[in-house]
């Protein structure tokens, strides 16, 4: 098979299949439902990623009269700050748990210029549930989509501007703890997700030539106990049974480090810019 031949856009969607298999066809909208998890995500953000945060919006070319649109948004970690820099942001953001957090902070700092649209991407009909265009999209961390050619097509046709997409370069710590226990948990291989190589051939045949940043990611995690930490992942590591729990926790103890009576994890990523 020649270069030219490869259909990028079917290699992202195969490797995000058996992605998905890996974690028995749960996506992220599924596991980021649980509204606890998606606070614990605030509270780490709260904690560890301001200055990642900050250098992300000091990234992108905004003014006060910009209007943003936050594809999966999260909690807000993007979308709230970016409120109080510019005219209006629409989150756009499927969990369920995630957009009740975000709206909690909507109504706690009294912000007006937010919409939550509360779906995937997929299902996003721009016409109808946006108010288009908008000057800058953005995808953080947030290329789930099986169809990543058409989703950033629809992003195009949203926006008038700025593109900014945020992706990873290889894998991250995570993937490689989760490719490392998967075997000993389900008696199977774990796939990971597909990478910023195949996103950049899909750009290229959709004669996109994106600018290209990459930078480290580290991220912080913290637990008040081991319990909670094991409480945490279950859902991550599909555990259903008892002997996966123990696995979990005996190999949770390798990495957790204590911190004036809490424990953290650490973790590591290469990441990408592409706009």
């Amino acid at each position: 098979m020649t270069e030219k031949s490869i259909d990028w856009n079917e290699v992202w969607k195969n490797r995000m299949l058996r992605y998905n298999e890996s974690h028995g066809h749960m996506d992220c909208a599924d596991f980021w439902g649980n509204k606890d998890i998606a606070k614990h995500c605030w509270r780490t953000k709260e904690e560890n990623k301001k200055e990642r945060i900050e250098k992300t919006i000091k990234g992108i070319t905004i003014s006060p009269m910009s209007r943003v649109l936050d594809i999966g948004s999260g909690p807000g970690t993007l979308t709230i700050p970016l409120a109080e820099k510019v005219a209006h942001v629409t989150a756009v953001e499927p969990a369920e748990g995630m957009i009740s957090v975000l709206r909690d902070k909507i109504a706690e700092h009294g912000f007006t210029n937010i919409a939550c649209v509360p779906k995937k991407w997929e299902h996003v009909d721009i016409m109808k549930d946006l108010e288009v265009p908008y000057d800058v999209v953005i995808a953080s961390f947030s290329l789930g989509m099986l169809d990543i050619m058409k989703s950033i097509s629809k992003m195009v046709d949203a926006c008038s501007k700025y593109i900014y997409l945020y992706w990873f370069a290889g894998e991250p710590a995570w993937e490689i703890r989760y490719r490392k226990l998967w075997p000993a948990l389900h008696g199977a291989d774990y796939h990971s997700s597909p990478k910023c190589d195949v996103l950049f051939n899909v750009l290229y045949h959709m004669k996109i030539y994106p600018h290209i940043t990459v930078f480290p990611y580290k991220h912080c995690s913290r637990f008040s106990s081991l319990d909670e930490a094991v409480e945490y992942f279950i859902p991550r590591y599909g555990i259903t049974m008892y002997r996966q729990e123990l696995i979990l926790r005996d190999y949770l103890k390798q990495f957790l480090e204590e911190d004036n009576g809490s424990l953290l994890l650490w973790t590591t990523a290469t990441c990408v810019k592409m706009w």
